[in-house]
């Protein structure tokens, strides 16, 4: 573990850069201040990126455009890898028909509407249509009320054995620079834990997210592990996940965790990053741009 004063460079070593979004590229106030700078020097590098979320709630179109209207047009759907695909893939693959029933917004439910399967929000599960639940997933922590849905959904897993997937395995998410909100990740494992029932889950740190990744790159150029790496700002999803698919792994303290704490988490956690930045903001002045 080396604690690195310039991001510049980390990522000089390496060919592609996978990003986290929420605490990296972007703040609960909005784009990290700066951080287009990073971009710039990475386009001008030719620098391959991706920004590998656990954010199911929108589309990869819907959550890069969340960026240009922020000023940052260099991300673009092509870009964006999120734990949502995965859900989708799994759907495609192994249910065939019937209701799709989800916790979270519309937008969410859009992303992994499938050929043959049809969505409905919890809130809609009644005894007409329960015996057509052929899947429950947990996309987003808004879009539902969360005492009479969340109850609904306990008695809809009680009464239908069916897959259920956890599309983001985030707990919290920060909402301020003190505060956290509980995300759905968090919300699952309370549900899991009362019904007794062992949910699929997406998303980082598990392997399958990476290899994901992994293999989009691979078809269209030949690539190793060892010109990745992950950038990260939380120690249990980002550089876990990256650390057990084989990636080199940069954590940053400009997000879930924060320069006085980072220590005592990697000697708690055991998690050890490669590196240790303060942001992926990289200072251009002085060169060339």
């Amino acid at each position: 573990m080396k604690r690195i004063e310039n991001f510049k460079s980390i990522i000089d070593k390496y060919d592609i850069i996978f990003f986290d979004a929420f605490g990296v590229i972007k703040t609960y106030q909005g784009l990290m201040p700066g951080i287009e700078k990073t971009f710039e020097y990475l386009l001008a590098q030719g620098k391959e990126y991706y920004i590998v979320t656990n954010d199911a709630s929108r589309s990869p179109a819907q959550l890069a455009e969340s960026y240009h209207k922020n000023g940052l047009s260099v991300i673009t759907a092509d870009r964006i890898i999120s734990s949502g695909m995965l859900t989708k893939e799994y759907l495609d693959l192994k249910v065939d028909d019937g209701i799709v029933a989800f916790l979270g917004t519309p937008e969410s439910s859009h992303y992994i509407e499938s050929s043959g399967l049809h969505t409905l929000p919890v809130r809609e599960i009644d005894s007409s249509n329960i015996d057509k639940v052929n899947a429950l997933a947990f996309l987003d922590d808004e879009g539902f009320d969360w005492c009479a849905d969340l109850n609904k959904t306990v008695n809809i897993l009680r009464k239908r054995t069916i897959p259920v997937i956890v599309a983001n395995t985030d707990r919290a998410y920060p909402v301020s620079i003190h505060d956290v909100g509980i995300a759905i990740g968090g919300i699952a494992a309370m549900i899991e834990s009362i019904i007794g029932k062992q949910f699929i889950r997406f998303g980082k740190p598990d392997s399958q997210m990476f290899m994901f990744a992994y293999d989009m790159i691979r078809e269209y150029r030949p690539i190793t592990k060892k010109q990745i790496v992950m950038v990260g700002d939380t120690l249990q999803t980002d550089i876990l996940g990256g650390n057990k698919f084989g990636l080199d792994t940069v954590l940053v303290l400009s997000g879930n965790t924060l320069a006085k704490d980072a220590d005592n988490r990697i000697t708690s956690t055991g998690i050890v990053p490669t590196y240790i930045c303060d942001s992926a903001v990289i200072d251009i002045s002085g060169l060339g741009f």
